[in-house]
């Protein structure tokens, strides 16, 4: 029985941990193969291993995103190896641990806004040329419920992926033509080491979490799978009508 996804090339950043580790294995698992990126080398074979243990295809490459010329060489190796892109997910991101605005460095500030917005830009920037000569691709991009709503102490956080929701859109608008779909993902808060860690940094950890969760009106915080689940859908051809779509999953936490 043929996947969701059979035969289509994934491309996926941050594929070395939480929700990109999770979409590389649950894209391989509908049939995808699977290239997967990251600075974490150990880890991200390790993710690669794993796919292929389970019978999947998975190559994993080093990248850090905000680096244009190793996204060009990025690109050309999957091109060389697969001769198609048919799915890229930005999924590589980071958080900024809670810095109040009045504490706020520029440093900081453009560290956060490199990885999770201009890291998503140079994707879609080398990878859509290549899905517009197909006539056919999906890009998915990891923006979050922080790109809609704010939250004390996560400014820079907030403005990157606000910044990736209305990029989508844009870039959605101009793709459309050349047959590429472009859609956002924004989780809640999700069972991940970005979330644990955010946790674990905060003067009280326990009551982090508590206060998180009780945000959410299923009363828990999301799991990795929940997620993967919805950028396979977004890849798939069941999301054909779909593009500058924002997919909200987070337990109820922006419904009020």
């Amino acid at each position: 029985m043929a996947g969701r996804v059979e035969g289509k090339v994934a491309l996926v950043t941050g594929g070395a941990s939480g929700l990109g580790a999770e979409s590389c294995r649950r894209l391989a698992r509908e049939g995808a193969k699977v290239v997967l990126t990251d600075l974490a080398a150990e880890a991200g074979q390790a993710v690669a291993d794993d796919i292929l243990a389970a019978g999947g295809e998975a190559r994993f490459l080093g990248q850090d995103v905000t680096d244009q010329a190793r996204w060009a060489e990025v690109v050309a190796a999957t091109m060389e190896r697969h001769g198609r892109i048919d799915v890229l997910v930005n999924s590589a991101g980071v958080g900024n641990g809670g810095e109040p605005i009045l504490e706020a460095t520029l440093e900081g500030w453009r560290r956060i806004i490199g990885i999770n917005l201009d890291g998503t830009f140079l994707g879609i920037r080398h990878v859509a040329p290549v899905m517009a000569a197909q006539g056919a691709g999906s890009i998915v991009n990891l923006s979050s419920i922080l790109g809609k709503v704010g939250l004390p102490g996560a400014s820079a956080y907030c403005a990157s992926k606000g910044g990736v929701a209305l990029l989508t859109k844009a870039v959605a608008l101009e793709l459309a033509p050349a047959g590429v779909r472009v859609n956002s993902v924004h989780p809640g808060f999700i069972e991940t080491p970005m979330v644990v860690n955010a946790f674990r940094e905060s003067e009280s950890e326990n009551e982090m979490r508590d206060m998180i969760v009780s945000r959410h009106a299923m009363g828990r915080l999301g799991m990795a799978r929940e997620i993967a689940d919805a950028i396979v859908f977004l890849a798939s051809d069941e999301a054909s009508f779909m593009t500058g779509s924002e997919l909200v999953i987070d337990g109820g936490y922006t419904a009020a």
